[in-house]
């Protein structure tokens, strides 16, 4: 199965909310689609970045990259709910490379 990779940068929390319900809605709303393999917090430049991994049905080339362009879409609507984000960065994996969709 085709493997991509999400990163969304955040910016800050909406007022009322923890910081784990960050993280809780990018995976919940990722789930109800694909199956997420991973789900990290970095720091890019020293901003908070979420990094999730998940998995799309394989179609055709180009149908698992729509795919994943929507479900990353999706999952940004979900975190927007609880925190401000930033650049959102949909990848996939190559032979063995992390690529830009």
């Amino acid at each position: 199965m085709p493997s991509f990779q999400t990163r969304l940068k955040i910016t800050g929390l909406k007022p009322g909310n923890a910081p784990e319900a960050v993280m809780a809605a990018a995976v919940e709303a990722l789930e109800t689609r694909h199956h997420v393999e991973a789900n990290q917090l970095d720091l890019a430049g020293g901003v908070p970045q979420l990094n999730l991994r998940f998995l799309v049905e394989p179609t055709s080339y180009s149908g698992e990259n729509s795919q994943a362009l929507e479900s990353a879409a999706m999952m940004r609507d979900a975190v927007e709910r609880v925190a401000v984000t930033g650049n959102l960065m949909v990848l996939r994996r190559n032979r063995g490379r992390w690529a830009p969709v």
